[in-house]
């Protein structure tokens, strides 16, 4: 293991954001799933029968910075594949088929997490998710601050 003395900057959470998401991407492979089709799946999951397209459209455009027409198409996709089905027009459900395979992924993520997280002590990990929260709200905010010419 790898200890460093660096501060914490864009590029060092940069560095293990893309780490982390390589070895995510290599679970999601072996299930025929992109990143955006796990994060509209794994909330579609969590939500609940029946999770609203809008909410599902707007969690992605928040999560993924994306446009709706993109998270349509995800949600498309996902349709496509089996894991989703329209309920009515306004609503999804995740099918048989959809489930299982983010409970597949959920498990082997879990696994590798674990192996990723352990040995860092807890309060670590409890400052360092402060610090990303606090990141995250203000990327957001310029983000914000520029769509509206604010920034």
């Amino acid at each position: 293991m790898t200890t460093t003395t660096a501060t914490v900057d864009g590029r060092a959470i940069g560095l293990a954001h893309y780490a982390s998401r390589a070895v995510l991407e290599s679970v999601l492979a072996r299930h025929g799933i992109t990143f955006p089709q796990s994060v509209a799946l794994r909330f579609a999951v969590a939500s609940g029968p029946p999770v609203g397209r809008a909410e599902l459209v707007g969690h992605l455009t928040d999560s993924l910075k994306v446009t709706g027409a993109d998270a349509d198409a995800v949600i498309g996709e996902l349709a496509g594949a089996g894991l989703l089905e329209s309920r009515q027009p306004s609503s999804l459900v995740v099918t048989d088929a959809g489930r299982e395979t983010q409970e597949r992924i959920s498990a082997e993520t879990r696994a590798v997490s674990g192996r990723i997280y352990a040995g860092i002590p807890a309060a670590d990990l409890a400052v360092a998710g402060r610090v990303l929260a606090l990141v995250r709200e203000r990327a957001d905010a310029e983000l914000a601050a520029a769509a509206t010419g604010a920034g």
